[in-house]
């Protein structure tokens, strides 16, 4: 009997305390917050739906092009070999031309090669 008396003046004191609180706020307020918490939340769904129809997109879009990027890669990576190749046998034959004739070229491009500052475009292996 005496847990149906708690229970009574648990609910009791509940209805007393929300009776009490409401007195404190405003039922205005109280609307326009829920209104703008239902205006925010429809904002938010949108944004969220677009966001997800331009992830697919993209999805799609470098699922499309992600054989071209990679087979234009690989012709990247193999010019960029041809050319050091090359850069690399100019320097050997300007240097053999500088031995055998030094009045070949002018002073100023016989220093050496100035600091290579392009970035490393290889991979990460």
């Amino acid at each position: 009997m005496s847990s149906e008396k708690e229970s009574e003046s648990r609910k009791w004191s509940s209805e007393e305390i929300s009776r009490e609180f409401k007195t404190l706020v405003n039922s205005g307020d109280l609307h326009s917050l829920s209104h703008m918490q239902h205006t925010i939340l429809g904002r938010l769904q949108d944004s969220n739906a677009v966001l997800s129809h331009f992830n697919d997109f993209s999805q799609n879009c470098i699922a499309e092009i992600s054989g071209d990027i990679a087979r234009h890669t690989r012709v990247l990576k193999s010019v960029k070999s041809d050319l050091d190749y090359i850069f690399q046998k100019l320097r050997s034959m300007k240097s053999k031309i500088m031995a055998t004739y030094p009045d070949a070229f002018p002073e100023d491009s016989t220093g050496e090669v100035i600091d290579d500052r392009r970035p490393d475009l290889e991979m990460p292996k």
